[in-house]
């Protein structure tokens, strides 16, 4: 049997400062933008209508766009859809968001009605491949309960982890996991990917594999402190790492090489959902190793584990500080003395 990275001892929390600044120097930038420009939502959240068409020949782009306007859909947006023969073309205007409200299909008719005085018969000039229409109402829901899936997510992982290990540990989880979907909403902005139901999905599986593979840490953790009472957490969460180091790297390999192929052959539709799992590997992977045992490691100095608590070793969970090791053999002199 193929065995990779066995017995490896490895030092990751050594190296917490540089991660940390690897961290904000990719996470901070694309916040700000955010905060400046926002995010592009697709028609499920803002309302309005996404058609697309398809065409024999490169059709011009600004060509259909003045067609739009010509026949009253002001604001179109209109972008090439994997070739140059493919148009999306969405409708959001917010006076044609509000007539959705009368008729869902009125959009679509008009749009279709206004490339056929341009192009010619529908299905022999171009071709309505979908449509997808949502009301304004619809749209501000699936918004809401987008913002509620990620909240209860983090709630019920909180009080399952508190539950499970302590609440140590579930603090550590959800803090690893709210970095993780802080860079991935940067990475969303850094590639301008729409954000869509199919985007969101994407957002709420990272979180799912995040949690997993640091549960995984932390479930050895909590074996090894048990087993060594005596070694600190320093070392026991190093340890525990580089014992699932083997797991997660033939894990996270071939879930990443599935996720390669669906960005590259399964279609545009679900090429945004490939790339954020992709990068919700990468930082899944990043979390679970530099940052949750890094938050579980300061929480256990600032808050540590009395005798006998669950999972505790008392004082020697942690490491010596530098000042308390050098004042230990001047006690132990003074004691002899006196």
């Amino acid at each position: 049997m193929l065995r990779i990275l066995h017995d490896t001892k490895i030092d990751f929390i050594r190296l917490w400062k540089i991660t940390t600044i690897v961290t904000l120097l990719f996470t901070v930038p694309g916040l700000i933008a955010i905060a400046i420009s926002g995010y592009h939502y697709s028609v499920e959240f803002t309302g309005g209508t996404l058609m697309q068409v398809s065409f024999p020949k490169a059709p011009d782009v600004g060509q259909v766009r003045s067609t739009l306007d010509a026949a009253g859909i002001k604001g179109a947006e209109i972008q090439t859809f994997g070739s140059d023969t493919a148009l999306v073309i969405r409708a959001q205007d917010p006076r044609e968001v509000a007539q959705q409200t009368r008729g869902a299909q009125s959009v679509a008719t008009e749009i279709t009605a206004a490339l056929v005085s341009r192009y010619g018969p529908k299905d022999k000039a171009f071709r309505v491949d979908r449509t997808e229409t949502v009301g304004p109402k619809v749209g501000a829901e699936l918004q809401q309960k987008a913002l509620y899936a990620i909240l209860v997510s983090f709630i019920v992982t909180l009080v399952y982890l508190a539950w499970r290990f302590e609440w140590r540990f579930g603090l550590a989880a959800v803090i690893a996991t709210a970095h993780d979907i802080l860079g991935t909403l940067a990475f969303i902005k850094y590639l301008h990917l729409e954000i869509s139901l199919i985007v969101l999905g994407g957002v709420l599986t990272m979180i799912g594999y995040s949690l997993n593979d640091t549960i995984i840490i932390f479930d050895r953790v909590r074996e090894d402190l048990r087993k060594r009472r005596k070694e600190s957490l320093y070392d026991t969460l190093n340890r525990g790492v580089n014992e699932t180091l083997p797991r997660s790297v033939l894990t996270h390999t071939t879930v990443f090489a599935c996720l390669v192929a669906l960005a590259l052959v399964a279609g545009e539709v679900i090429r945004p959902f490939a790339l954020v799992m992709m990068f919700g590997v990468v930082t899944g992977t990043f979390s679970s190793i530099y940052v949750a045992p890094v938050v579980l490691l300061w929480i256990e100095r600032k808050w540590p584990r009395a005798v006998g608590e669950r999972g505790g070793v008392g004082p020697r969970s942690v490491r010596d500080t530098p000042s308390s090791t050098q004042q230990q053999p001047k006690r132990r002199k003074a004691a002899g003395q006196s």
